[in-house]
């Protein structure tokens, strides 16, 4: 019998702020639970002190894209760089150092580093004119290429847009390097195929990454074939038969909105046939829209153009809306949690109309993840409807992309819409929290940070970065439990997420305590260690 006592710090139980105490954790799960500053006195016990740190609930990801995040980390990481010319030296300098590739891939760029959100192939030509490159960008909804990539998937300028996506083009039709959407696939489908061993290689580096922030688990939440990565459900399921994966994880698989109802057997199998130990596929993943940068998010009005007039352009939905009611209603009937991509308006609208009328105590925890942008008539439907609301809060402030991609083509009133995280929370919404990594760090500090203060880590209080929308702000408590309990729950992880006797011990420690401290001080905490099933995997 293994016992390890954890004193002489702070506790958030997940449901609150509990301030001093300790905890007894037995065989992996919690045995006792004492606030004050008594240490228990239990003989032969292995002791951890606190050393004056914040004790929680292992931080869980409702959604993250971690064998793709760790397959950036491995290949051509642009995620930690900001500009232009940091991209441009970077790529040329692993081009160099792997002269035997045969496709430059990675990714990770930002849009706001370049006009109008959209980088160029000329800039590529310049570093790597010999071979194709693909670097999809941080929302992974466009990508990068450069002009050997578009000649050998045979993109010209008589090349029609596919569906569902567009080549960005200059004022004579001629693709120029960025690709939106479904216009991705034309070039990734000719990239060489990525090995079992690459995409274990990169299962691992994206878990060890993400255990060193304190997550102990999360949802993957592209279980399926997308944007050039195959489906990660078999490396997912050889992690778990080989005792690898560490971290609890739940898979959304992935629902072709190429197709309709005749998929639902086929994920029904696929739930059967890749849930083992750890890890459970038991949602199914909906993208009813786009994003608002590239101008795919599904609006209820039009976009405005840069003089504030409206466009024809409203977005778009990927899935017909009559068509999704029936398909969630089908997929809620087979036992799946349905878990929507919804950034606009309307797509937000649309995914909650297809949970209206479903009978919530079975309890699926159906959730809509990103809500950038929800109509206040919406906002009190989440608790309503018991639909839970997945927020990224880490994007929820004035940074380059808002201010120069987003709220000119919003308008004043519409942009006072977004991220209403507080108003969500007033109305009764369950909160959980993701980060959808590699699109922004998996850094749950920082998006608590931003949560509570509505500015990124680093920039609060400085000229020019003020608070974006501070009326939407949450309490640090509320915050802490939707990126901990509040996402447990969602997983259907009932008896973890919180420091309670009987609970399972999956915990992080911080290295100071954020509720002692002034809220722009929030994400300077750092994780000391994190533990899955009371056994530490991973120690700074």
């Amino acid at each position: 019998m293994t016992t390890t006592v954890l004193h002489g710090g702070a506790l958030f139980t997940g449901a609150g702020y509990a301030g001093r105490g300790a905890v007894v954790v037995r065989d992996g799960r919690i045995a006792q639970v004492v606030l004050g500053e008594d240490v228990p006195d239990v003989p032969g016990a292995a002791r951890v002190d606190l050393a004056g740190g914040l004790l929680a609930p292992g931080f869980v990801d409702a959604h993250v894209h971690a064998v793709q995040g760790g397959l950036e980390r491995i290949r051509c990481d642009l995620s930690g760089l900001e500009d232009r010319e940091a991209y441009l030296d970077h790529i040329a300098g692993y081009a160099r150092e792997h002269p035997d590739l045969p496709w430059i891939l990675g990714g990770g760029w930002s849009m706001s580093a370049f006009p109008g959100g959209n980088p160029t192939a000329a800039d590529l030509d310049r570093v790597v004119p010999d071979r194709p490159v693909f670097l999809p960008n941080r929302d992974h909804h466009g990508a990068w290429v450069n002009t050997r990539a578009l000649e050998l998937a045979g993109i010209d300028a008589a090349t029609p847009d596919p569906p569902h996506g567009r080549f960005e083009r200059d004022s004579d039709g001629r693709p120029t390097g960025t690709l939106h959407e479904g216009a991705m696939h034309a070039v990734a489908q000719h990239a060489p195929a990525t090995s079992e061993e690459e995409y274990y290689r990169a299962l691992l580096a994206g878990q060890s990454y993400l255990h060193s922030l304190g997550v102990t688990g999360w949802q993957d939440a592209i279980v399926g074939s997308y944007a050039g990565m195959d489906d990660p459900g078999p490396t997912y399921l050889r992690a778990a038969q080989r005792g690898d994966l560490t971290a609890h994880v739940v898979g959304a698989l992935w629902w072709d909105r190429e197709r309709g109802e005749e998929q639902v057997a086929e994920l029904v199998a696929r739930r059967e046939a890749y849930t083992h130990g750890r890890f459970r596929a038991t949602s199914v993943k909906v993208m009813q829209d786009g994003v608002a940068e590239n101008g795919t998010a599904a609006l209820l009005a039009p976009y405005l153009d840069r003089c504030g007039h409206a466009t024809a352009n409203t977005g778009h939905s990927f899935v017909d809306p009559a068509a999704l009611r029936r398909h969630v209603a089908r997929l809620d009937a087979e036992g799946f949690q349905v878990h929507v991509h919804g950034i606009g308006d309307r797509g937000v609208r649309e995914a909650l109309d297809a949970f209206e009328g479903l009978d919530a105590s079975r309890d699926l925890r159906h959730q809509v993840a990103h809500l950038q942008l929800v109509h206040p008539d919406d906002v009190p439907r989440f608790g309503r409807l018991g639909v839970a609301a997945n927020i990224q809060a880490l994007w929820a402030c004035l940074d380059e992309q808002m201010v120069e991609l987003t709220l000119p083509f919003l308008g004043e009133e519409r942009a006072g819409w977004q991220y209403p995280f507080g108003d969500l929370h007033r109305a009764g919404a369950r909160l959980v929290a993701g980060s959808d990594w590699p699109v922004s760090t998996p850094d749950p500090v920082q998006a608590i940070h931003t949560a509570v203060t509505r500015t990124a880590y680093g920039e609060s209080g400085r000229a020019g970065e003020e608070p974006f929308l501070p009326e939407q702000a949450l309490d640090l408590a509320t915050a802490f439990a939707a990126s901990t309990s509040g996402s447990a729950w969602v997983n259907h992880r009932d008896d973890a997420g919180r420091l309670a006797p009987g609970a399972v011990a999956d915990l992080v420690v911080l290295d100071h305590d954020p509720f002692a401290g002034p809220p722009d001080a929030i994400g300077a905490a750092r994780v000391v260690s994190t533990w899955v099933d009371g056994t530490p995997v991973y120690e700074a």
